[in-house]
Protein backbone atom coordinates (compact mmCIF):
# COMPACT_ATOMS: atom_id res chain seq x y z
CA UNK A 1 0.00 0.00 0.00
CA UNK A 2 1.03 3.61 -0.54
CA UNK A 3 1.43 4.56 3.14
CA UNK A 4 3.01 7.83 4.18
CA UNK A 5 4.49 5.86 7.08
CA UNK A 6 4.69 2.22 8.11
CA UNK A 7 2.92 1.20 11.34
CA UNK A 8 5.09 -0.72 13.82
CA UNK A 9 4.33 -4.23 14.98
CA UNK A 10 4.59 -5.23 18.64
CA UNK A 11 7.85 -7.01 17.80
CA UNK A 12 9.23 -3.78 16.31
CA UNK A 13 8.35 -1.86 19.47
CA UNK A 14 9.97 -4.40 21.76
CA UNK A 15 13.13 -4.39 19.65
CA UNK A 16 13.35 -0.57 19.87
CA UNK A 17 12.77 -0.58 23.63
CA UNK A 18 15.48 -3.21 24.05
CA UNK A 19 17.89 -1.06 22.02
CA UNK A 20 17.16 2.05 24.11
CA UNK A 21 17.44 0.10 27.37
CA UNK A 22 13.97 0.82 28.77
CA UNK A 23 11.14 -1.54 29.61
CA UNK A 24 8.17 0.47 28.26
CA UNK A 25 7.35 3.59 26.27
CA UNK A 26 6.22 5.26 29.53
CA UNK A 27 9.78 5.05 30.83
CA UNK A 28 10.84 7.36 28.02
CA UNK A 29 9.00 10.17 29.84
CA UNK A 30 10.38 9.45 33.30
CA UNK A 31 12.07 12.86 33.39
CA UNK A 32 8.72 14.65 33.15
CA UNK A 33 7.54 15.51 36.70
CA UNK A 34 4.36 13.76 37.75
CA UNK A 35 2.72 17.10 38.53
CA UNK A 36 3.32 18.29 34.96
CA UNK A 37 1.69 15.27 33.35
CA UNK A 38 -1.83 15.65 31.92
CA UNK A 39 -4.22 13.03 33.26
CA UNK A 40 -7.60 14.36 32.12
CA UNK A 41 -9.62 13.75 28.98
CA UNK A 42 -8.74 15.61 25.82
CA UNK A 43 -11.35 18.11 24.71
CA UNK A 44 -11.75 16.77 21.21
CA UNK A 45 -14.56 18.04 18.98
CA UNK A 46 -17.31 15.81 17.64
CA UNK A 47 -16.43 13.66 14.64
CA UNK A 48 -16.72 15.40 11.27
CA UNK A 49 -17.53 14.03 7.84
CA UNK A 50 -14.70 14.07 5.33
CA UNK A 51 -16.24 17.05 3.52
CA UNK A 52 -16.67 19.05 6.75
CA UNK A 53 -13.14 18.15 7.87
CA UNK A 54 -11.69 19.42 4.59
CA UNK A 55 -13.68 22.65 4.94
CA UNK A 56 -12.46 23.08 8.53
CA UNK A 57 -8.79 22.86 7.56
CA UNK A 58 -9.30 25.02 4.47
CA UNK A 59 -10.64 27.74 6.76
CA UNK A 60 -7.63 27.35 9.07
CA UNK A 61 -5.17 27.64 6.22
CA UNK A 62 -6.70 30.63 4.43
CA UNK A 63 -3.95 33.24 4.16
CA UNK A 64 -4.11 36.99 3.50
CA UNK A 65 -6.59 37.85 0.77
CA UNK A 66 -6.90 34.29 -0.51
CA UNK A 67 -10.57 33.47 -0.82
CA UNK A 68 -12.22 30.14 -1.54
CA UNK A 69 -15.59 30.95 -3.07
CA UNK A 70 -18.69 28.88 -2.36
CA UNK A 71 -19.55 27.68 -5.85
CA UNK A 72 -23.05 27.88 -7.30
CA UNK A 73 -21.69 28.00 -10.86
CA UNK A 74 -22.00 25.15 -13.34
CA UNK A 75 -22.44 25.45 -17.12
CA UNK A 76 -20.54 22.22 -17.73
CA UNK A 77 -18.12 22.14 -14.77
CA UNK A 78 -19.47 21.20 -11.34
CA UNK A 79 -18.25 21.18 -7.74
CA UNK A 80 -18.70 17.54 -6.71
CA UNK A 81 -17.30 15.62 -3.76
CA UNK A 82 -14.84 12.77 -4.27
CA UNK A 83 -13.57 10.48 -1.48
CA UNK A 84 -9.97 11.25 -0.53
CA UNK A 85 -8.99 7.63 -1.15
CA UNK A 86 -9.31 8.27 -4.91
CA UNK A 87 -6.22 10.48 -4.89
CA UNK A 88 -4.29 7.77 -3.09
CA UNK A 89 -5.35 4.90 -5.31
CA UNK A 90 -4.58 6.63 -8.62
CA UNK A 91 -0.93 6.87 -7.49
CA UNK A 92 -0.48 3.12 -7.15
CA UNK A 93 2.28 1.68 -9.29
CA UNK A 94 -0.08 -0.76 -11.04
CA UNK A 95 -1.71 2.26 -12.70
CA UNK A 96 1.04 4.86 -12.77
CA UNK A 97 3.17 3.26 -15.46
CA UNK A 98 5.19 4.64 -18.34
CA UNK A 99 4.15 1.71 -20.51
CA UNK A 100 1.45 2.24 -23.12
CA UNK A 101 -1.57 -0.06 -23.49
CA UNK A 102 -0.03 -1.43 -26.69
CA UNK A 103 2.43 -3.45 -24.60
CA UNK A 104 -0.19 -5.71 -23.08
CA UNK A 105 2.21 -8.00 -21.25
CA UNK A 106 3.51 -5.15 -19.06
CA UNK A 107 0.48 -2.85 -18.88
CA UNK A 108 -2.24 -5.08 -17.45
CA UNK A 109 -3.08 -2.52 -14.75
CA UNK A 110 -3.73 0.20 -17.32
CA UNK A 111 -5.71 -2.12 -19.59
CA UNK A 112 -7.71 -3.41 -16.63
CA UNK A 113 -8.93 -0.01 -15.45
CA UNK A 114 -9.72 1.10 -19.00
CA UNK A 115 -11.81 -2.07 -19.40
CA UNK A 116 -13.66 -1.31 -16.16
CA UNK A 117 -14.12 2.33 -17.23
CA UNK A 118 -15.67 1.20 -20.51
CA UNK A 119 -17.96 -1.22 -18.67
CA UNK A 120 -19.17 1.44 -16.24
CA UNK A 121 -19.81 4.02 -18.96
CA UNK A 122 -21.74 1.43 -20.97
CA UNK A 123 -23.87 0.66 -17.90
CA UNK A 124 -24.47 4.32 -17.07
CA UNK A 125 -25.55 5.19 -20.62
CA UNK A 126 -27.29 1.91 -21.41
CA UNK A 127 -25.28 1.59 -24.62
CA UNK A 128 -23.69 -1.60 -25.98
CA UNK A 129 -20.11 -0.40 -26.41
CA UNK A 130 -17.93 2.29 -24.84
CA UNK A 131 -14.42 3.23 -25.95
CA UNK A 132 -11.37 4.24 -23.98
CA UNK A 133 -11.71 7.80 -22.78
CA UNK A 134 -11.86 10.77 -25.13
CA UNK A 135 -10.01 14.05 -24.65
CA UNK A 136 -13.04 15.91 -23.27
CA UNK A 137 -16.80 16.14 -23.67
CA UNK A 138 -16.68 18.78 -26.41
CA UNK A 139 -14.32 16.87 -28.70
CA UNK A 140 -16.24 13.65 -28.01
CA UNK A 141 -19.38 15.40 -29.28
CA UNK A 142 -17.51 16.63 -32.35
CA UNK A 143 -16.31 13.08 -33.01
CA UNK A 144 -19.94 11.94 -32.82
CA UNK A 145 -20.85 14.51 -35.48
CA UNK A 146 -18.10 13.07 -37.67
CA UNK A 147 -19.47 9.57 -37.06
CA UNK A 148 -22.91 10.71 -38.19
CA UNK A 149 -21.51 12.37 -41.33
CA UNK A 150 -19.26 9.42 -42.15
CA UNK A 151 -22.10 6.93 -41.68
CA UNK A 152 -24.46 8.78 -44.04
CA UNK A 153 -24.49 7.78 -47.70
CA UNK A 154 -26.31 10.91 -48.86
CA UNK A 155 -26.63 13.85 -46.51
CA UNK A 156 -26.63 17.64 -46.55
CA UNK A 157 -25.90 18.45 -42.90
CA UNK A 158 -25.70 17.41 -39.26
CA UNK A 159 -28.31 19.04 -37.02
CA UNK A 160 -27.37 20.44 -33.61
CA UNK A 161 -29.93 21.67 -31.09
CA UNK A 162 -29.55 25.27 -29.95
CA UNK A 163 -29.92 23.98 -26.38
CA UNK A 164 -26.53 22.25 -26.57
CA UNK A 165 -23.80 24.05 -24.58
CA UNK A 166 -22.49 26.91 -26.81
CA UNK A 167 -18.90 25.93 -25.97
CA UNK A 168 -19.54 22.41 -27.26
CA UNK A 169 -21.32 23.73 -30.34
CA UNK A 170 -18.31 25.86 -31.27
CA UNK A 171 -16.00 22.84 -31.10
CA UNK A 172 -18.42 20.81 -33.25
CA UNK A 173 -18.60 23.64 -35.79
CA UNK A 174 -14.79 23.85 -35.94
CA UNK A 175 -14.46 20.12 -36.58
CA UNK A 176 -17.18 20.24 -39.20
CA UNK A 177 -15.60 23.19 -41.00
CA UNK A 178 -12.25 21.47 -41.43
CA UNK A 179 -13.80 18.12 -42.34
CA UNK A 180 -15.99 19.68 -44.99
CA UNK A 181 -19.54 19.18 -43.82
CA UNK A 182 -22.18 21.73 -42.73
CA UNK A 183 -23.76 22.08 -39.30
CA UNK A 184 -27.32 23.38 -39.07
CA UNK A 185 -28.66 24.79 -35.80
CA UNK A 186 -32.16 23.77 -34.75
CA UNK A 187 -33.66 26.71 -32.81
CA UNK A 188 -35.04 26.54 -29.27
CA UNK A 189 -38.43 27.59 -27.95
CA UNK A 190 -38.84 28.37 -24.23
CA UNK A 191 -35.48 26.78 -23.49
CA UNK A 192 -36.05 23.46 -25.30
CA UNK A 193 -35.64 22.08 -28.79
CA UNK A 194 -38.29 23.52 -31.14
CA UNK A 195 -40.00 20.37 -32.41
CA UNK A 196 -41.79 22.14 -35.24
CA UNK A 197 -38.46 23.52 -36.51
CA UNK A 198 -36.94 20.04 -36.26
CA UNK A 199 -39.82 18.51 -38.20
CA UNK A 200 -39.30 21.09 -40.93
CA UNK A 201 -35.58 20.28 -41.15
CA UNK A 202 -36.30 16.57 -41.30
CA UNK A 203 -38.93 17.07 -44.01
CA UNK A 204 -36.28 18.69 -46.20
CA UNK A 205 -34.26 15.44 -45.99
CA UNK A 206 -30.52 14.86 -46.15
CA UNK A 207 -30.01 14.82 -42.37
CA UNK A 208 -26.98 12.77 -41.25
CA UNK A 209 -27.80 13.08 -37.58
CA UNK A 210 -29.04 15.19 -34.68
CA UNK A 211 -27.11 16.18 -31.55
CA UNK A 212 -29.02 17.10 -28.38
CA UNK A 213 -28.07 17.54 -24.72
CA UNK A 214 -29.65 16.12 -21.54
CA UNK A 215 -30.10 18.00 -19.28
CA UNK A 216 -29.64 20.78 -21.76
CA UNK A 217 -27.37 23.80 -21.40
CA UNK A 218 -30.00 25.68 -19.37
CA UNK A 219 -30.43 22.74 -16.96
CA UNK A 220 -33.80 21.74 -18.43
CA UNK A 221 -34.69 18.06 -18.68
CA UNK A 222 -36.02 17.75 -22.23
CA UNK A 223 -38.51 15.21 -23.54
CA UNK A 224 -37.01 13.48 -26.58
CA UNK A 225 -39.84 11.02 -27.12
CA UNK A 226 -40.15 10.03 -30.78
CA UNK A 227 -37.11 11.94 -31.97
CA UNK A 228 -34.96 8.84 -32.45
CA UNK A 229 -37.58 7.28 -34.74
CA UNK A 230 -37.82 10.47 -36.78
CA UNK A 231 -34.03 10.60 -37.20
CA UNK A 232 -33.81 6.92 -38.07
CA UNK A 233 -36.39 7.36 -40.83
CA UNK A 234 -33.79 9.64 -42.43
CA UNK A 235 -31.12 6.93 -41.93
CA UNK A 236 -29.48 9.39 -39.56
CA UNK A 237 -27.81 8.99 -36.17
CA UNK A 238 -29.29 10.30 -32.92
CA UNK A 239 -26.58 11.62 -30.56
CA UNK A 240 -27.29 12.46 -26.91
CA UNK A 241 -24.76 14.50 -24.93
CA UNK A 242 -25.62 13.57 -21.34
CA UNK A 243 -24.24 14.53 -17.93
CA UNK A 244 -23.19 11.08 -16.62
CA UNK A 245 -23.75 11.97 -12.96
CA UNK A 246 -27.42 12.72 -13.65
CA UNK A 247 -27.94 9.34 -15.33
CA UNK A 248 -28.26 7.81 -11.86
CA UNK A 249 -31.86 9.07 -12.01
CA UNK A 250 -32.67 10.33 -15.51
CA UNK A 251 -33.46 8.19 -18.53
CA UNK A 252 -30.34 6.88 -20.21
CA UNK A 253 -29.45 7.85 -23.79
CA UNK A 254 -30.29 4.26 -24.77
CA UNK A 255 -33.81 4.69 -23.38
CA UNK A 256 -34.24 7.74 -25.62
CA UNK A 257 -33.21 5.58 -28.58
CA UNK A 258 -29.78 7.17 -29.00
CA UNK A 259 -27.25 5.63 -31.36
CA UNK A 260 -24.34 7.45 -29.72
CA UNK A 261 -23.93 8.80 -26.18
CA UNK A 262 -21.23 11.35 -25.41
CA UNK A 263 -20.42 13.87 -22.73
CA UNK A 264 -18.03 15.26 -20.17
CA UNK A 265 -17.18 13.01 -17.22
CA UNK A 266 -15.95 15.80 -14.91
CA UNK A 267 -19.13 15.52 -12.85
CA UNK A 268 -18.00 12.04 -11.75
CA UNK A 269 -15.93 13.40 -8.90
CA UNK A 270 -13.13 15.09 -10.86
CA UNK A 271 -12.06 18.34 -9.12
CA UNK A 272 -12.88 21.58 -10.94
CA UNK A 273 -9.22 22.75 -10.77
CA UNK A 274 -9.70 25.98 -12.74
CA UNK A 275 -11.44 24.20 -15.62
CA UNK A 276 -9.50 21.00 -16.26
CA UNK A 277 -8.55 18.38 -16.92
CA UNK A 278 -11.77 16.56 -17.60
CA UNK A 279 -12.51 13.37 -19.46
CA UNK A 280 -14.73 12.75 -22.47
CA UNK A 281 -16.80 9.60 -22.73
CA UNK A 282 -18.26 8.01 -25.83
CA UNK A 283 -20.53 4.98 -26.22
CA UNK A 284 -22.64 3.60 -29.04
CA UNK A 285 -24.75 0.72 -30.29
CA UNK A 286 -22.99 -2.46 -31.40
CA UNK A 287 -24.01 -1.67 -34.97
CA UNK A 288 -21.75 1.42 -34.95
CA UNK A 289 -18.82 -0.17 -33.12
CA UNK A 290 -16.53 -0.07 -36.17
CA UNK A 291 -17.24 3.66 -36.60
CA UNK A 292 -16.22 4.41 -33.01
CA UNK A 293 -13.01 6.48 -32.69
CA UNK A 294 -10.32 5.73 -30.17
CA UNK A 295 -9.74 2.23 -28.88
CA UNK A 296 -11.57 -0.57 -27.10
CA UNK A 297 -10.02 -2.80 -24.44
CA UNK A 298 -11.32 -6.36 -24.28
CA UNK A 299 -11.06 -9.24 -21.85
CA UNK A 300 -9.47 -12.55 -22.80
CA UNK A 301 -7.46 -15.46 -21.34
CA UNK A 302 -3.69 -15.84 -21.42
CA UNK A 303 -1.84 -19.08 -22.20
CA UNK A 304 -2.27 -20.16 -18.58
CA UNK A 305 -6.02 -19.67 -18.63
CA UNK A 306 -5.90 -16.55 -16.47
CA UNK A 307 -8.00 -13.44 -17.15
CA UNK A 308 -6.09 -10.84 -19.15
CA UNK A 309 -6.80 -7.61 -21.01
CA UNK A 310 -5.84 -6.55 -24.52
CA UNK A 311 -6.55 -3.82 -27.04
CA UNK A 312 -9.36 -5.28 -29.13
CA UNK A 313 -10.12 -2.44 -31.55
CA UNK A 314 -7.83 0.45 -32.50
CA UNK A 315 -9.36 2.51 -35.30
CA UNK A 316 -6.89 5.39 -34.95
CA UNK A 317 -4.35 7.00 -37.20
CA UNK A 318 -1.48 5.24 -35.39
CA UNK A 319 -2.67 1.89 -36.72
CA UNK A 320 -4.23 2.59 -40.11
CA UNK A 321 -3.82 5.10 -42.90
CA UNK A 322 -4.51 8.64 -41.70
CA UNK A 323 -7.24 9.28 -44.28
CA UNK A 324 -9.00 6.07 -43.19
CA UNK A 325 -8.77 6.78 -39.46
CA UNK A 326 -11.99 7.44 -37.55
CA UNK A 327 -10.14 9.98 -35.41
CA UNK A 328 -6.84 11.83 -35.57
CA UNK A 329 -6.72 12.60 -31.87
CA UNK A 330 -4.27 10.15 -30.35
CA UNK A 331 -4.58 11.41 -26.79
CA UNK A 332 -7.10 10.27 -24.24
CA UNK A 333 -7.46 11.24 -20.61
CA UNK A 334 -6.43 7.88 -19.19
CA UNK A 335 -5.52 9.20 -15.73
CA UNK A 336 -8.91 10.90 -15.48
CA UNK A 337 -10.59 7.72 -16.71
CA UNK A 338 -8.89 5.93 -13.82
CA UNK A 339 -10.12 8.66 -11.47
CA UNK A 340 -13.69 8.20 -12.70
CA UNK A 341 -13.44 4.42 -12.45
CA UNK A 342 -12.35 4.49 -8.81
CA UNK A 343 -14.95 7.16 -7.99
CA UNK A 344 -17.76 5.08 -9.49
CA UNK A 345 -16.52 1.95 -7.73
CA UNK A 346 -16.55 3.71 -4.37
CA UNK A 347 -19.86 5.53 -4.80
CA UNK A 348 -21.81 2.63 -6.27
CA UNK A 349 -25.35 2.92 -7.60
CA UNK A 350 -26.82 4.12 -4.32
CA UNK A 351 -24.12 6.74 -3.81
CA UNK A 352 -24.58 8.13 -7.32
CA UNK A 353 -28.32 8.26 -6.82
CA UNK A 354 -27.90 10.08 -3.50
CA UNK A 355 -25.59 12.65 -5.11
CA UNK A 356 -28.15 13.27 -7.86
CA UNK A 357 -31.05 13.54 -5.42
CA UNK A 358 -29.20 16.02 -3.19
CA UNK A 359 -28.35 18.24 -6.17
CA UNK A 360 -31.93 18.08 -7.43
CA UNK A 361 -33.41 18.95 -4.02
CA UNK A 362 -30.93 21.77 -3.40
CA UNK A 363 -31.49 23.36 -6.81
CA UNK A 364 -35.26 23.35 -6.43
CA UNK A 365 -34.98 24.78 -2.93
CA UNK A 366 -32.70 27.61 -4.12
CA UNK A 367 -34.90 28.39 -7.13
CA UNK A 368 -38.02 28.62 -4.94
CA UNK A 369 -36.29 30.87 -2.42
CA UNK A 370 -34.95 33.19 -5.13
CA UNK A 371 -38.39 33.51 -6.73
CA UNK A 372 -39.92 34.16 -3.30
CA UNK A 373 -37.72 37.25 -2.85
CA UNK A 374 -39.56 38.95 -5.70
CA UNK A 375 -36.23 39.86 -7.27
CA UNK A 376 -36.23 37.01 -9.79
CA UNK A 377 -38.59 35.33 -12.21
CA UNK A 378 -38.36 32.07 -14.12
CA UNK A 379 -36.54 32.39 -17.43
CA UNK A 380 -38.30 29.35 -18.87
CA UNK A 381 -41.66 29.07 -17.08
CA UNK A 382 -42.97 25.56 -16.50
CA UNK A 383 -39.88 23.72 -17.73
CA UNK A 384 -38.60 20.86 -15.54
CA UNK A 385 -34.99 21.10 -14.44
CA UNK A 386 -32.52 18.92 -12.58
CA UNK A 387 -29.75 20.55 -10.52
CA UNK A 388 -29.26 23.66 -12.67
CA UNK A 389 -31.70 26.42 -13.63
CA UNK A 390 -32.02 29.93 -15.06
CA UNK A 391 -33.68 32.97 -13.52
CA UNK A 392 -34.03 36.59 -14.65
CA UNK A 393 -32.91 39.30 -12.21
CA UNK A 394 -34.72 42.64 -12.09
CA UNK A 395 -31.62 44.73 -11.50
CA UNK A 396 -27.94 45.15 -12.38
CA UNK A 397 -26.79 41.54 -12.64
CA UNK A 398 -23.08 42.36 -12.91
CA UNK A 399 -23.21 44.42 -9.72
CA UNK A 400 -25.07 41.62 -7.95
CA UNK A 401 -22.47 39.03 -8.96
CA UNK A 402 -19.64 41.31 -7.80
CA UNK A 403 -21.35 41.73 -4.44
CA UNK A 404 -21.73 37.96 -4.06
CA UNK A 405 -18.04 37.42 -4.83
CA UNK A 406 -17.12 40.06 -2.25
CA UNK A 407 -19.07 37.99 0.27
CA UNK A 408 -17.43 34.71 -0.71
CA UNK A 409 -20.00 33.34 -3.17
CA UNK A 410 -19.72 32.51 -6.86
CA UNK A 411 -23.41 32.97 -7.56
CA UNK A 412 -23.81 31.26 -10.90
CA UNK A 413 -23.00 32.06 -14.52
CA UNK A 414 -24.34 35.04 -16.43
CA UNK A 415 -25.92 33.71 -19.64
CA UNK A 416 -27.89 36.82 -20.67
CA UNK A 417 -28.18 40.52 -19.90
CA UNK A 418 -30.54 39.74 -17.00
CA UNK A 419 -30.30 35.93 -16.93
CA UNK A 420 -28.40 34.03 -14.26
CA UNK A 421 -27.80 30.27 -14.34
CA UNK A 422 -27.15 28.58 -11.00
CA UNK A 423 -26.14 25.00 -10.19
CA UNK A 424 -26.41 23.12 -6.91
CA UNK A 425 -24.50 19.94 -6.09
CA UNK A 426 -24.31 17.73 -3.00
CA UNK A 427 -21.49 20.02 -1.78
CA UNK A 428 -23.86 22.89 -1.11
CA UNK A 429 -25.56 23.00 2.28
CA UNK A 430 -28.92 24.47 3.28
CA UNK A 431 -27.02 27.11 5.27
CA UNK A 432 -25.06 28.18 2.17
CA UNK A 433 -28.26 28.38 0.11
CA UNK A 434 -29.91 30.54 2.75
CA UNK A 435 -26.84 32.78 3.11
CA UNK A 436 -26.67 33.36 -0.65
CA UNK A 437 -30.32 34.40 -0.71
CA UNK A 438 -29.73 36.70 2.27
CA UNK A 439 -26.72 38.34 0.58
CA UNK A 440 -28.83 39.04 -2.51
CA UNK A 441 -31.69 40.51 -0.47
CA UNK A 442 -29.37 42.75 1.55
CA UNK A 443 -27.65 43.98 -1.60
CA UNK A 444 -31.00 44.89 -3.17
CA UNK A 445 -32.13 46.65 0.02
CA UNK A 446 -28.94 48.73 0.20
CA UNK A 447 -29.19 49.48 -3.51
CA UNK A 448 -32.73 50.78 -3.00
CA UNK A 449 -31.60 53.05 -0.17
CA UNK A 450 -28.86 54.53 -2.33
Amino acid sequence: MNYKYFPHTEEDLQEMLKTTGVKSAHDLFADVPEAARFKGDYELPEALSETDLRLFFEQLTTLGNTQQLVCFAGAGCYDHYAPSVVQNLIQRSEFLTSYTPYQAEISQGTLHYIFEYQSMIAELTGMDIANASMYDGATATAEAAMMAWGNAKKANCVLVSETVDPKVRRVVETYAHFHGFPIKLVPAANGVLDRSALDKDLAEGGVAGLIVQQPNYFGIVEDYTGIADAIHEQKGIFVVNANPSDLAILKTPAEWGADVAVGEGQSLGIPMTFGGPGVGYMACTEKLMRKLPGRIVGQTLDNRGQRAFVLTLQAREQHIRRQKATSNICSNQSLMALYVTIYLSLMGKEGLREVAEMGYAGAHSLRDKLIATGLFKETFPGQPFFNEFCVDYNGDLDALLDECVANGYLAGVKVGEKTLMLAVTEQRSTEEIDELVEIIQQFKAEEAKA
